[in-house]
């Protein structure tokens, strides 16, 4: 019985690391993997190093952008080697494991994994609602691309053994992350239409607002009731200057 996950890599540089994945992905009932601007990918050519993985190579899909990768997802982990922020709360993956099962019994969601020689930044963070960290000797803290997918695809194996939280019933379908993503813009220039940003840096502000709203699961109805009152609010403040 395969998860119903996404795996998401970006910007990978590696063709034998994106071989692996694919092999790992098969290992532990992982099936559908999005590739984020690879720095090259040949079908032919990894399946001659996964052997036996065809009905996951099949449905191999590649993104120009991590945006378009995640538009139709509802809940999106990313995974990183150090803690960015003093603000997000990183979890570890045996921690993790239960609770995005338990999320992914109703939604799609994406796990995005960075290029093996920066991972993923402060920005690409952000569009994540939980961070995982893997755990690692201080001596050598990095990990190969693969072996970090593994890791998180055998926690997610093992929870599977366990019946999983149930996610509570919602009258809503789940927002996606392409509506989250428009959410921000609108509060954006909001804030813009307020003078808000007058005195304050933008990006910060913009950071905090994305951490408060990942913190509550919103549905669509949520979203467009938000998005209204932004786009409302920046109108009558136009309508007044």
């Amino acid at each position: 019985m395969t998860v119903p996950l996404v795996v998401v890599l970006h910007r990978p540089r590696d063709l034998v690391n994106i071989a692996s994945v694919i092999r790992i992905m098969k290992n532990f009932a992982l099936r559908d993997l999005r590739l984020v601007a690879p720095a090259e990918y040949d079908a032919y050519r990894v399946e001659g190093i996964a052997h036996k993985t065809g009905d996951v190579l099949k449905r191999v899909v590649v993104f120009d952008a991590l945006d378009q990768a995640l538009a139709d997802c509802h809940h999106v982990v990313g995974f990183t080697a150090r803690q960015r922020s003093a603000k997000r709360n990183a979890q570890r993956p045996s921690e993790a494991a239960g609770e995005v099962l338990a999320v992914s019994e109703a939604t799609l969601v994406a796990l995005v994994f960075g290029p093996e020689d920066k991972g993923l930044t402060n920005d690409e963070l952000d569009r994540c609602h939980r961070i995982v960290t893997i755990p690692t000797s201080a001596d050598y803290a990095s990990l190969n691309l693969a072996q970090a997918v593994a890791v998180m695809a055998y926690e997610l194996f093992l929870a599977r053994g366990t019946p999983p939280l149930k996610s509570p019933r919602r009258a809503a379908e789940p927002a996606t992350q392409e509506q989250l993503e428009r959410l921000f813009a609108d509060a954006h220039q909001a804030l813009e239409a307020i003078d808000f940003f007058k005195t304050r840096n933008p990006e910060p502000v913009m950071r905090t607002v994305r951490e408060i709203l990942h913190r509550t699961p919103l549905d669509a109805r949520d979203v467009e009731l938000a998005r209204a009152m932004c786009i409302e609010a920046a109108k009558r403040v136009r309508r007044e200057g």
